[in-house]
């Protein structure tokens, strides 16, 4: 591969996605800063110039990544749902869609071991996407008795639980872990008996 150089001014977004790529391949932590210059065409010096070490570049990948998630999942949340209960259910089944087609994003985020409070960047771009879920569940708990009423940090901890265990679990191909169901209807019978027990679907028969 011909060596781009540092002028082509794209070498940030460059390095980013040759991260992405070599993070769906080897993991957070299975290549080193220098292989990412590598697979993007350029020069290891030229690499400094805008990260420090590997876990800067991940962390870059990560903020990227939940600035897509945010946004799927404001999506999902306000895309003309006609209940709060439909809305919310509709963030669960994003949450999955966004695994599955940037998986390399998801591994930054979720399993790098890169915290959130890296950097002011990412922290802020997380708190969007953790936002989007305390809304959903502060409106959807407003259908439920005040006395009954879990906190909305609460609720949509829950509900980010789940679909992050099955994500995990069954969505992303981990080995010994088959399930005889599509993940979307692990998801969404999930979800279902989680909202039957707060109230909010009626009870079956």
């Amino acid at each position: 591969m011909p060596k781009r150089g540092y002028h082509h001014g794209n070498l940030r977004p460059a390095l980013v996605d040759a991260a992405l790529i070599l993070i769906e391949q080897r993991g957070p932590m299975g290549f080193t800063l220098s292989e990412a210059a590598k697979t993007a065409g350029v020069t290891p010096a030229a690499v400094y110039r805008h990260f420090a070490g590997r876990e800067d570049l991940i962390a870059e990948a990560a903020r990227q990544g939940y600035a897509i998630f945010a946004d799927l999942l404001e999506y999902a949340y306000s895309d003309g749902k006609p209940s709060a209960l439909a809305a919310f259910s509709s963030t669960g089944r994003a949450y999955l869609a966004f695994a599955r087609k940037y998986p390399g994003h998801y591994i930054a985020m979720f399993e790098s071991g890169i915290s959130i409070q890296r950097t002011p960047e990412l922290n802020t771009v997380a708190t969007r996407a953790l936002g989007v879920l305390e809304k959903a569940a502060v409106e959807l708990s407003q259908h439920i008795p005040a006395d009954k009423r879990p906190p909305p940090q609460m609720f949509s901890a829950h509900i980010w639980a789940m679909s992050h265990g099955v994500v995990e679990l069954f969505a992303r191909g981990s080995p010994g872990t088959r399930s005889p169901f599509p993940p979307e209807d692990l998801l969404e019978t999930g979800i279902g008996i989680y909202l039957r027990g707060l109230g909010l679907i009626p009870q079956d028969g």
